[in-house]
This record gives structure tokens, C-alpha cells and sequence, in this order.
């Protein structure tokens, strides 16, 4: 028996080819399948009522529909941010959360079951990779979601667990799919990628024609701090992670961000302020500070709220736009890759 095709991967062209040359359909059934897979959210082939059934029944046998289950769901008390643990059809976990602004509903979404970036304060790594996420199953995070909550996402953040950039193509066709108007109709401008600086892949998104803004995962001045916290430091140097950055300025206009995790004694000093200062000098760009969260395995701590707020004022001083990351979900596991390791080892 051949392989199903995974039709929600299917971008509108390769679903044209399937839908005509695969399942000698008509066009017109493109357009109609199409807006089932990506603007109703049909869970099933049964849900695609306007099909005819020897239609849907050809789906069934020629076809996949990804489709994740809520494993595990939490909500904070505090601001209704919602933590969803999803299992995915080969019974991996992983997570993503539904965060609500005043501009709109955000989803954060995983692009990997685990990740092989190695960040030393982070839960998602603990593990390394298991393997990277189709296109349906970072897509699927986004329409499950608002199957659950019956709202619409208008943002979305790929900044949950993993690399992005280590699952390039498929990333891609993500955002190529989220944003098609025939579908979810997400602006790109709406979407955000986070990466810890796979400086070739920064590159060739810059030249992808996308409208997305770009997140380099910084968290630290220099060069020998970088490796201390990020493994990846020592493939790919800081200097050029900034040239790669400065290019995607160039090609797209759009403004990069810098996230930089705060941990108390390691990269929250006055010195580490003057050294970003002189890092960036020049550069548009922003910075986005985040108090680190607490996870058992590294032992790091966030410095107190005072400290963060001097941080951010040494460098606005100087000319940096920065700012201190809301945080949203305090009273649940918030921290990246924290549910599914509970759920890894068993405990509540």
C-alpha cells in the first residue's frame, strides 16, 4: 500500500496537482477542499459536506488529515493565558499557548519534539531532538486551538519548542499556508520567527520574499558568554549572527528583534549592558528582555524586577529600543518545554 499524502502540508499548487492529476478531480474541488483544510478546519473528510461522498471517500484512502488531541490543557487565573499539551498522531508531545492582547489572539507554536540547540536554560532541549514537526502539525497547533476555543488567532510566534530554522522547509510552507488568503488569511507581518542562529538559514529567509518579523535568540554580549549559554555560539559566531540579522533588515524592511534572557550573575551586569550597547550601536532593532524562568534542571534564577528595570534603562541611555517582556501565565508551567517534561516523567 503506498504512502497518504499528507494533504494539509499541501501548499495551494501541490494541492491543485493532487486534487487534478492524483484524484482526476475537477479544479473547482481545489478551491473547496482547500477552504476545509485551512479557513473551516475541518477535523475529518466527513466534516467536507460540499464533497461528494465517492469524493471523500477517495480523501480517505489516498489522503492523511493531521489532526492533534489535547493531552493536557492549563489556564491561568491570572490572565486566561492557556498552555495547550498536545499528542500528535505518533503519540510525541508537544506544546503550544494561546495568549490574548489587546491587538488580538497570539498562539506560540513548536516547529520540533524537542530540540538540539542545547540553550542552557531551557526546558524544550532537555532530551535533544526526537525529530522535527510536518507542516499540518504546526499548522494543526494554530486550528486546534481555535476549534477549542472557538475564537480567531490573528498572531502567531514561533518561538515554542525547537529550532525553527532546523526544520527550514517545512517552517516555510507554514507560513506560506497560514497567510495564503484562500485559508487562515494570517498577515505575515502578524507572524514572528525565533531563532538561536543558524546564520545560513537566516539568510536564505531573508531572500524567501516573506514579510515576517525575525527574532535572533541573543541572550548574552559576547562571544565567550554566548557559548557558555548557547552551544550553538560555537558554530555560528555572534558577529555574524548580527551581519546575518543586518542583511534581513536590508532585504525586507522589517525590523529584527533580540531576545535576551535575564539570569541574575551571568549576563545582567553593567558590563554586559555596554557590550550590547556597542553590539547594536547603529543597528534598528529591538530588544526584548526576558526575566529567565526557573527550570530545576539548570539552576538559573531571574534577577529581581529592579535589576531588570536598571538593565533596561543603561541601555535605552544609550539609544537601544528595548523592553521588559510581559509576562503572561505566571501560575502555570510557562516556561518552554516545562509541560511536556512533566509529562515525560510522569509527574503532575
Amino acid at each position: 500500500m503506498s504512502e497518504l499524502t499528507d494533504i494539509k502540508s499541501l501548499e495551494y499548487e501541490r494541492l491543485q496537482d493532487f486534487v487534478v492529476n492524483v484524484l482526476g478531480e475537477k479544479s473547482f474541488r481545489v478551491g473547496q477542499i482547500f477552504s476545509w483544510l485551512h479557513q473551516k478546519k475541518a477535523a475529518s473528510f466527513d466534516d467536507m459536506t460540499n464533497l461528494s461522498k465517492d469524493l471523500r471517500e477517495k480523501l480517505k484512502s489516498q489522503a492523511a488529515l493531521t489532526t492533534l488531541a489535547i493531552e493536557d490543557l492549563q489556564t491561568s487565573k491570572i490572565d486566561g493565558t492557556k498552555k495547550y499539551l498536545f499528542r500528535l498522531p505518533d503519540g510525541n508531545f508537544i506544546e503550544s499557548v494561546l495568549m490574548t492582547y489587546k491587538a488580538g489572539t497570539s498562539v506560540c507554536v513548536s516547529t520540533q519534539v524537542g530540540c538540539a540547540m542545547g540553550c542552557s536554560f531551557c526546558a524544550s532541549t532537555i532530551g535533544g531532538k526526537v525529530r522535527s514537526l510536518t507542516t499540518a502539525e504546526i499548522l494543526e497547533q494554530v486550528y486546534a486551538i481555535e476549534r477549542d476555543t472557538g475564537e480567531r488567532v490573528s498572531h502567531c510566534v514561533l518561538m515554542g519548542i525547537g529550532e525553527p530554522l532546523d526544520n527550514y522547509d517545512n517552517v516555510v510552507s507554514f507560513i506560506r499556508l497560514i497567510s495564503d488568503p484562500r485559508g487562515q488569511d494570517m498577515s505575515e507581518r502578524n507572524i514572528t520567527l525565533s531563532t538561536s542562529g543558524l546564520v545560513p538559514k537566516i539568510y536564505a529567509l531573508a531572500d524567501e520574499g516573506l514579510a515576517i518579523t525575525l527574532a535572533l535568540s541573543l541572550h548574552a554580549p559576547d562571544q565567550g558568554k554566548r557559548e557558555a549559554i548557547m552551544p550553538v555560539a560555537k558554530t555560528y559566531e555572534i558577529h555574524d549572527c548580527i551581519a546575518a540579522c543586518k542583511y534581513y533588515f536590508e532585504k525586507t524592511g522589517r525590523r529584527v528583534s533580540f531576545e535576551y534572557a535575564l539570569i541574575a550573575d551571568v549576563n545582567d551586569r553593567d558590563e554586559d549592558a555596554a557590550e550590547l550597547t556597542e553590539l547594536l550601536r547603529g543597528f534598528p532593532c529591538h530588544v526584548n528582555l526576558i526575566p529567565v524562568n526557573p527550570v530545576t534542571e539548570t539552576g538559573y534564577k531571574r534577577p529581581p524586577r529592579e535589576a531588570c528595570v536598571a538593565f533596561q534603562k543603561k541601555l535605552e541611555k544609550n539609544g537601544i529600543n528595548v523592553t521588559i517582556r510581559r509576562e503572561l501565565g505566571r501560575d502555570i508551567d510557562g516556561s518552554c518545554g516545562q509541560l511536556r517534561r512533566k509529562k515525560l516523567k510522569g509527574t503532575d
